[in-house]
């Protein structure tokens, strides 16, 4: 009786003291925790999605992976794979499951330390938003009262909500719906049951138990899983035995980007991070641009298809690497190419045989295997000895490639299924099936494309090189590069604006400059090396006929010319104040070169290019829209005051005119020409009558150029090397950057309807004497229309004036300076 009393007294002390001492530290932790509203209002830290204007993905920036879903939209048998291996006693217990706390304190007892845990999902939740992950009395404490809150004022479906969505499973995934991703590539809802429950087992131990890094240990972590819902009832025995015989499935599935764009996915990302911090990488922000999928893509592979094609002309350079044929073992294949990174769609391999007899090259390529090269993707591969200059065309595998030879290669687009894969005899009485692929190199030269939206800048393809994973240099906005003679058609907008037609008459005659700076006078030549003698405008610029040019530009006057390239918002601070000048001597890069396209597309409007669509917030709610554009003719400022003073004025923009209307459409009609019967004739290819354009190339053929357009869409291409040099002879605008612009222009235009400037009033046409200029005689053989401003269209001739005298006198004072 005196042993039961004493007993009692001890629990009823015991007791007490641990109500007191409980009591204590509730009091003490109390005050510092945090209000379970702040669950609500926390966001996930999910990262920028970048997308194209007809959403499709491009890019994915930030640390962590993260696709927070709602718990309807997570499949029932998931929850239940998550509450077997994690808290089994989830909806019975009140957010602390007194068991495995109990258990908890006799392993700290014991041990000195918390092992098991004994968290409920409950207490995970309060763990992994508010508190830190050291594993103390006092953590845990904390941890235990958040529970409680948590429990009191949020039910049970939010409370699971919030801790899928948070949860670490590996591989830089965080939450149920990013996992699933991230391990299988495809919804949390429409996983297999193996699969859910593979994912079920990671938050125990991300690392310890990854399908990826610890297959072995994860199938055992997931099978227990299976039995534990079986003993659960969550699933039937028959299904337990099906699923925990399924294989591992898992693999690693990087963000699957629908749009090859990272040059403008990068502007995108630096445009946000210089709005709102290192936020943007984690408040989950979308970006929609304006680029179009369908033409980003098609920039990017003619781009890529142009520079491979001048790199061939060019011949050969020979193998990346080479290793000895002792190393050529079959283990030893993979690891053979680890330094060699794929560019492109450029993949590498070694040469594992060379056999002429077949016409063939044996190869190990990465991710491919054993493969084939056939010869006739060869024979492109003279060997490269300048830019001018290349070895004959080989006649067999063994002159262009050698065992052990590192080379890049690519897959050949098979005409037909059947041609995919090639039937390759590996000796007289065995035949193999091996993949074929074609011989490749990365090309030396570099490119760019830009096409705007004539009418209001929105940039609708955009590619900065030919790999940014090669270099992240963006030379669509970065690279300042001479024009060349991409640059006259501005020069000849204001000689059309001021006075000159396209019927005016130039010299092209030898013409040499004196220059004090120079050790020797500067002798402007054209492409070709040959004069032509009295031109008129509309065929010189047709012709590219740098004479002409130059002489156009002193009658002009340099500082009058400079000053209108200022208001057609040209950047003239790196262009020379010289007659060079009008050769494209000055720096601009290709977007502002796009640009001032854009403003003749248009007809003459002002052209801001931008990029960026819309951004939201991680609810879909739009914080930024691309102002609307107004092209505006009269009473700008009027416009823009009313504009700003209305609740909606921050969306608006006014487009002010910026060269005159008439002008402009001769300038069309100028440019047309150059497809039509000048330098950009390749362009005919397209069989369309609205397209306009100018090539350009400079000095030595260290930049060349091709900008092109409608009345809808304006595009630029450059070629050259990063580090200026030669493309070698006979590489113009035309060969290089041309069939660039065709190939994207074909996808581009592909089923719109013609888009011509509309023809202003105050346009007429008149009937020319072709070497004169001056208006023709009735029934003259050989004459031509030509339109002119209404105000400038040559007189009627006098009824007395002869052919003779029309061809002997008819230059004026400013003929003779045009000519002299």
């Amino acid at each position: 009786m005196r042993t039961s009393r004493l007993l009692a007294w001890f629990f009823v002390v015991g007791l007490s003291s641990a109500t007191i001492l409980t009591s204590a530290f509730y009091l003490y932790l109390r005050p510092g925790l945090p209000a379970v509203d702040q669950l609500l209002d926390i966001k996930l830290q999910t990262p920028l999605r970048v997308y194209s204007a007809d959403d499709r993905l491009i890019a994915e920036f930030g640390e962590k992976r993260r696709a927070p879903v709602t718990i309807e939209q997570i499949p029932t048998i998931q929850l239940h794979a998550f509450l077997a291996a994690e808290d089994a006693r989830f909806y019975e217990h009140f957010g602390v499951d007194i068991k495995g706390l109990m258990r908890a304190a006799i392993e700290l007892i014991s041990t000195g330390e918390i092992q098991s845990g004994g968290s409920t999902i409950t207490m995970q939740v309060a763990k992994n938003y508010f508190l830190s992950r050291d594993r103390t009395f006092i953590r845990k404490f904390n941890e235990i009262l958040l529970a409680l809150q948590i429990e009191r004022e949020l039910d049970k479906k939010r409370i699971l909500e919030l801790y899928l969505n948070k949860i670490y499973l590996g591989n830089r995934a965080y939450g149920i719906q990013a996992a699933a991703q991230v391990y299988y590539d495809k919804p949390v809802a429409e996983l297999s049951l193996p699969q859910m429950a593979m994912l079920a087992g990671l938050p125990k131990a991300p690392s310890a138990y990854n399908p990826l890094a610890n297959p072995q240990r994860a199938l055992v972590r997931r099978n227990w899983i299976l039995s534990r819902m079986r003993d659960l009832g969550y699933i039937t025995p028959n299904g337990y035995e099906l699923a925990s015989e399924a294989p591992i499935t898992a693999s690693y599935h990087a963000p699957s980007n629908e749009v090859d764009a990272d040059h403008i996915a990068e502007m995108a990302r630096k445009e946000m991070v210089e709005r709102f911090g290192d936020a943007a990488y984690t408040e989950g922000y979308t970006v929609t641009l304006t680029v179009n999928s369908e033409k980003q893509q098609a920039a990017t592979e003619a781009l890529r298809a142009g520079l491979e094609a001048y790199d061939r002309r060019h011949g050969f350079r020979g193998p990346i690497g080479q290793v000895s044929g002792d190393a050529l073992e079959p283990d030893n294949l993979p690891g053979l190419m680890a330094g060699y990174p794929e560019i492109a769609d450029l993949i590498p391999a070694v040469v594992t045989g060379v056999r002429d007899d077949a016409m063939v090259a044996d190869v190990y390529a990465r991710a491919l295997g054993k493969a084939v090269i056939p010869f006739e993707t060869m024979t492109w591969a003279r060997r490269y000895k300048t830019e001018d200059l290349t070895g004959p065309e080989p006649e067999k595998p063994s002159e262009v490639l050698a065992v052990g030879d590192i080379v890049y290669v690519e897959p050949i687009e098979p005409e037909t299924p059947e041609a995919e894969m090639a039937q390759t005899p590996v000796s007289d009485s065995e035949t193999v099936t091996r993949p074929k692929l074609a011989l490749a190199q990365e090309p030396k030269a570099q490119g760019a494309l830009i096409s705007l939206e004539a009418d209001t800048g929105a940039v609708e393809a955009l590619v900065g090189g030919y790999s940014f994973g090669r270099t992240k240099y963006n030379r669509a906005v970065q690279a300042q590069r001479q024009p060349g003679s991409n640059f006259k058609p501005f020069l000849y907008l204001s000689a059309l604006e001021r006075g000159r037609t396209p019927a005016t008459i130039y010299n092209d005659a030898p013409i040499v400059f004196d220059d004090s700076e120079l050790e020797t006078a500067w002798r402007p030549q054209n492409s070709s090396g040959q004069f032509y003698g009295p031109t008129r405008l509309r065929k010189a610029l047709y012709q590219s006929r740098n004479l002409v040019s130059v002489r156009l530009l002193r009658d002009l006057g340099i500082e009058p010319t400079v000053e209108y390239l200022k208001q057609l918002k040209i950047p003239t601070d790196d262009m020379q104040k010289d007659l060079s000048l009008s050769l494209g001597s000055g720096l601009l890069t290709p977007m502002e070169v796009a640009r001032g396209f854009a403003v003749i597309a248009n007809g003459g409007y002002d052209v801001t290019p931008f990029f960026i669509q819309r951004i939201s917030d991680v609810s879909g709610e739009a914080i930024y829209k691309a102002p609307k554009v107004i092209l505006c003719e009269t009473e700008c400022d009027q416009k823009e005051a009313e504009a700003e003073t209305e609740e909606s004025g921050a969306d608006v923009r006014i487009a002010r005119r910026l060269a005159d209307e008439r002008a402009v459409y001769i300038l069309h009609s100028m440019l047309r020409d150059v497809i039509e019967r000048g330098t950009g004739r390749r362009a005919l290819a397209l069989d369309r009558k609205d397209v306009s354009g100018k090539t350009g190339t400079t000095n030595e053929q260290r930049d060349t150029w091709f900008s092109g357009f409608n009345h809808k869409i304006a595009t630029t291409v450059w070629v050259g090397f990063d580090q200026p040099a030669p493309l070698g002879r006979g590489e113009y605008g035309a060969s290089t950057a041309l069939p660039i612009w065709i190939d994207y222009m074909e996808v581009a235009l592909k089923g719109e309807p013609p888009a011509f400037m509309p023809r202003p009033n105050g346009i007429v046409n008149v009937r020319i004497d072709p070497e004169t200029g001056k208006r023709a005689r009735p029934g003259q053989e050989g004459a031509i229309f030509e339109i002119f401003r209404e105000e400038e269209a040559p007189p009627p001739l006098d009824p007395e004036e002869n052919s003779a005298d029309t061809n002997e006198n008819g230059g004026s004072n400013d003929f003779s300076r045009q000519i002299f």
